[in-house]
């Protein structure tokens, strides 16, 4: 039975393939046009990369034993006729569960030994490190070997508190959620510390990825489970049990880990099923349950229409065994619609934007380079018709004029290298402010800053301070990047009026969206740096780890700043080079023209004939430029419903009908 999250999974999917198609096409209609730009080409290998790549993050977060483990089951894996992940009574997922699928790499289950936190190194260096995980393989074509081979997320072994201590495992001041001690004083912990799931699930191939978060011991014990993954997801679905009601314990991971994210969580009140009663009538359960969704809502202030009360086991059972009243009894169809409805139209349009403005600035520049190829046909044309009739004279003066004008590019060509020098000065120090060695000596810094306040109460403060320095340098960054395009904004003019280019500037590079990673980088972070983290924020072993984690956040936003720059900057290169390249072109074909045609009135007439049919098929071009750009953008607009396929042939012979009838 196809779940509702599936079909719309589904949908997206075909979306994306059939803007991958219509990318196709441009990519192709620019190749024709002449050697390829290697910055365009940068461009569309970019998006189409974004395309294929980009990834939809969906986050299960509760304490344990509220049922993640099985509304998973039940919401993208019922298909597979079983429990794909273990949830059995008084067992249940021990370390956060990623599931995805990179086609890279082998099919496996692998696990990253709960030791490994006693290094300090974080999860993101780990994970380029196979060594460090154990792994285990996989059979794609026997589901039972993966609910099998999925068990040993459940691993535990018995360690001293000493060890547990060690392992940030065990917190003094903390003693109601510290394990329970065995006779001998062993508490039991996680064998593993997180597990990485590669499967060819069709959900996953097509970009899903699933994060299952054990109870609050892991979320408060793995800083950059907090930090890192759980701010990066789309979708939090936050569980808790209707059976329990919202406990002391859920609060604390809702107020600690979730409450400033309320906008992307979604709160389910699972095990709905054990509100049933056989002597009550089924108004009366009903009444029960929506009390308690209400009372839900209203503890954790949110929107009551953001709280589903549901049973995942119910549903799970129901899918396998294609039961339609008992999936319909469990009320999973709302939570699904609700989640389908808000979650991916969310990440087409994110998508939506992007192809959009990549597609925009690649017709641009195209047009550009076709327009400035007309314009100087339309010069030759001009030329080479004021010629009828003219003597041998007036060729040589011609051609004489053609060499000055020639002479004079070349000293334009000169004053352009000593430009170039100077733009790159420029470049040089807008890169530099963003350079890994700058962002390393303000992480330095932050550290030491935290580690003089005393007893850390300062450690809040330092953190808003660190992240306004780098917002400042990424504010110096865009207002280098805009000196230089005003640079170029008064050379291009110039270079236009005195020599008739055709340049255009491109909008600068916009950090504004860097801006903004910074900022949610900074609310996740400085929640968990205030009094209560005091005690951890004293360990040498948590700050070493807290730098490289913070590292590992900051450093995409950073090297994306720089590589908008630096494409910009690699763009307006591109641009300038392509057109002096052209216009030596046009004067080396206006001299060879004029030779030819010297004394041959037939010639002169040939040469005019043939300039008029290049620049009809310049025309045709930029027309086609035009469909081929339009059905891209088309197909983007279209709903995550439509499979967005759009014939280019028939756009454009329905374009060419209506601009013959208009003219």
């Amino acid at each position: 039975m196809t779940t509702a999250f599936s079909g719309r999974f589904d949908e997206l999917n075909q979306w994306r393939d059939g803007v991958r198609a219509r990318l196709d096409d441009l990519a192709a209609f620019l190749a024709e046009q002449g050697p390829p730009d290697a910055s365009e080409q940068s461009q569309l290998a970019s998006l189409r990369q974004r395309l294929s790549t980009d990834k939809l993050i969906v986050a299960f977060v509760g304490e344990f034993s509220r049922g993640k483990s099985e509304l998973i089951n039940a919401i993208f894996f019922a298909d597979t006729g079983r429990r794909v992940l273990p949830a059995t009574p008084g067992r249940t997922t021990m370390c956060p569960v990623e599931l995805s699928y990179d086609p890279a790499h082998p099919i496996t289950v692998s696990l990253l030994p709960i030791a490994t936190r006693l290094a300090g190194t974080s999860l993101t260096e780990l994970r380029r490190d196979p060594q460090a995980w154990t792994h285990v393989p996989l059979d794609a074509t026997r589901p039972e070997h993966l609910s099998s081979a999925l068990r040993e997320v459940m691993g535990t072994q018995r360690v001293s508190i000493a060890e547990a201590l060690a392992l940030g495992l065990w917190d003094e001041s903390n003693a109601e959620n510290n394990p329970i001690p065995d006779d001998s004083g062993r508490v039991e912990v996680p064998a593993w510390r997180h597990a990485l799931i590669n499967y060819p699930h069709p959900l996953l191939r097509q970009g899903l990825v699933v994060l299952d978060t054990p109870g609050l011991n892991a979320l408060g014990a793995e800083p950059e489970l907090t930090l890192g993954l759980l701010p990066s997801a789309h979708a939090t679905v936050f569980m808790v049990g209707a059976d329990t009601g919202v406990t002391q314990s859920d609060m604390a991971i809702w107020r600690d880990h979730l409450g400033s994210r309320q906008g992307a969580a979604f709160v389910v009140l699972n095990k709905i099923d054990a509100l049933r009663d056989p002597l009550l009538t089924p108004s009366q359960v009903a009444a029960h349950i929506e009390a308690q969704r209400t009372a839900t809502a209203r503890l954790l202030g949110v929107p009551a229409h953001r709280v589903f009360a549901l049973s995942a086991r119910q549903a799970l059972v129901a899918r396998v065994e294609s039961d339609a009243d008992g999936l319909a009894s469990s009320r999973m169809a709302e939570f699904e619609a609700a989640l389908s409805a808000e979650l991916l139209p969310q990440r087409q349009q994110v998508l939506r934007r992007l192809i959009n403005d990549t597609v925009t600035q690649l017709q641009q520049r195209a047009s550009r380079r076709l327009g400035d190829a007309r314009r100087q046909i339309a010069e030759q044309m001009l030329e080479l018709r004021g010629l009828r009739g003219k003597s041998s004279g007036r060729l040589r003066t011609i051609r004489q004029r053609i060499e000055q004008e020639a002479l004079e590019f070349e000293h334009c060509h000169s004053r352009l290298v000593a430009l170039r020098g100077l733009h790159s000065r420029l470049l040089d120090t807008a890169l530099d402010g963003l350079s890994e060695d700058q962002l390393k000596a303000e992480v330095d810094s932050l550290v030491a800053d935290i580690k003089a306040s005393v007893l850390k109460l300062g450690a809040r403060k330092a953190f808003i301070a660190a992240c306004a320095r780098l917002r400042t340098r990424l504010q110096q960054a865009s207002t280098q990047a805009q000196e230089m395009r005003d640079m170029l904004a008064g050379t291009f003019s110039h270079l236009n009026a005195e020599f008739g280019f055709g340049l255009v500037l491109m909008p600068g590079p916009d950090l504004s969206r860097f801006s903004d990673e910074l900022n949610a980088i900074e609310r996740s972070y400085t929640q968990y740096l205030g009094l209560g983290q005091a005690l951890r924020l004293s360990q040498p072993q948590f700050m070493g780890q807290f730098r490289r984690m913070l590292l590992a956040r900051l450093d995409p936003a950073w090297d994306g700043a720089r590589s908008d720059i630096e494409s910009w900057n690699g763009a307006m290169t591109t641009h300038v080079e392509v057109q002096l390249h052209e216009r030596r072109r046009s004067f080396q074909k206006r001299a060879e023209a004029l030779s030819r045609i010297r004394g041959a009135s037939d010639e002169l007439e040939l040469r005019i004939a043939d300039l008029e049919q290049q620049d009809a098929q310049l025309q045709t071009r930029l027309e086609r430029l035009a469909v081929v750009a339009q059905a891209v953008q088309a197909s983007a607009a279209t709903a995550v419903a439509s499979e967005g396929n759009i014939d280019v042939s028939l756009l454009f012979d329905e374009f060419v009908s209506v601009r013959q009838a208009h003219a």
